[in-house]
């Protein structure tokens, strides 16, 4: 039996999916990706009308975990269908599954998790949460969402200045540009997620799901077009190998 690398509760109607690997800051396995996907269609079948995301220990996610890739090809910076289909499978059920998605950002937040964050309908930090999009730092490029859902959130002027510059940002800076809703000291993180889902499930879940498809259909010319060329589109990246040298072994 695979290892629990997602963790799943269900308590008055608000779903909670926890990634599970604390010790290797949750990074991402084609494991993980699987195990999620699974979790978000128990969650559909359940009918709750909230769903949090969040992570075990002091970080949402690390990102995907290279060691996982073994000796695989990432042939123009993609990370490859081992991953990638998993992965965008999982963003679409979070973007436009039958419940509200919050990402409860707890600590480091980077590249991979931080599409998964973007995917949700909501983003709640924590104050000093670390993120950032690392792909060009590696030789990677974006696969599972975020050249379009990145810009969708914080601007094209800002989205850019982040991807080109792969800066790390605070969870407080992420609420400041738009990315969150809204960010919190971490000791009050829990709180602030349960108040909010709270307020939100007290609503018709047929008004919920009205405004999710809305939200969906006003976004779709923009972002329903950049998910489908990113995923469409391959280039030239040289020096992935090289970047990526020390962190596969």
């Amino acid at each position: 039996m695979s290892e629990q690398e997602v963790l799943t509760s269900i308590t008055n109607g608000i779903g909670t999916i926890t990634l599970n690997r604390p010790d290797a800051l949750n990074a991402i396995t084609p494991t993980m990706l699987g195990q999620l996907n699974d979790a978000l269609d128990e969650m559909a079948q359940a009918e709750v009308s909230v769903v949090v995301l969040t992570g075990a220990g002091r970080a949402f996610s690390a990102g995907v975990d290279l060691k996982a890739l073994g000796d695989r090809d990432l042939t123009g910076g993609s990370v490859g269908d081992i991953l990638d289909l998993p992965a965008r499978s999982a963003t679409a059920k979070l973007a436009d599954g039958g419940f509200v998605t919050i990402a409860k950002v707890n600590g480091f937040c980077f590249t991979g998790a931080l599409e998964l964050a973007l995917a949700c309908d909501l983003m709640v930090c924590a104050d000093g949460a670390k993120m950032a999009d690392t792909h060009a730092k590696f030789g990677l490029r974006p696969t599972w969402g975020l050249s379009a859902r990145l810009p969708a959130a914080v601007g094209a002027a800002k989205a850019r200045e982040l991807s080109y510059t792969a800066r790390t940002f605070t969870g407080a800076e992420a609420a400041e540009m738009g990315m969150a809703c809204r960010s919190a000291a971490a000791d009050e993180l829990d709180a602030v997620v349960d108040e909010m889902a709270g307020q939100i499930v007290a609503n018709s879940a047929g008004s919920l799901r009205a405004y999710k498809d809305l939200y969906r259909s006003d976004a779709e010319a923009s972002v329903g077009a950049g998910l489908g060329y990113e995923a469409a589109t391959a280039y030239e990246i040289a020096d992935t190998d090289e970047r990526l040298a020390g962190f596969r072994s």
